[in-house]
């Protein structure tokens, strides 16, 4: 349920970016509010906000028998190649710990 909810603020923020930006999940407040009697769920996202690089989200997610769980959700605008240099020196450092 939170890969889906976080898959629709995604698909709520893609239009506004830029071109090489892209968003990272910063924070998730969830309730999960009822157990799903399984088949289809949707999520529907709402924008809540933003203050300078965070983008705020209210999340709804639903099956056939109604609301299962709802969220508030933080995303912030991120440069993907500073992302993906991030990365990389992230991964140097481990391989480097791993060694030791």
């Amino acid at each position: 349920m939170v890969a889906l909810m976080e898959l629709a603020a995604v698909r709520l923020m893609k239009p506004h970016l830029a071109v090489g930006e892209t968003s990272v999940a910063i924070e998730m407040k969830m309730i999960h509010a009822a157990p799903s009697v399984g088949g289809t769920l949707r999520a529907v996202a709402s924008y809540a906000g933003i203050n300078g690089r965070l983008h705020r989200f209210r999340i709804h997610v639903f099956d056939e028998s109604g609301l299962i769980g709802s969220a508030e959700h933080t995303r912030a605008l991120v440069f993907e190649r500073k992302l993906l240099a991030l990365e990389r020196r992230r991964a140097a450092n481990a391989g480097s710990m791993l060694s030791a």
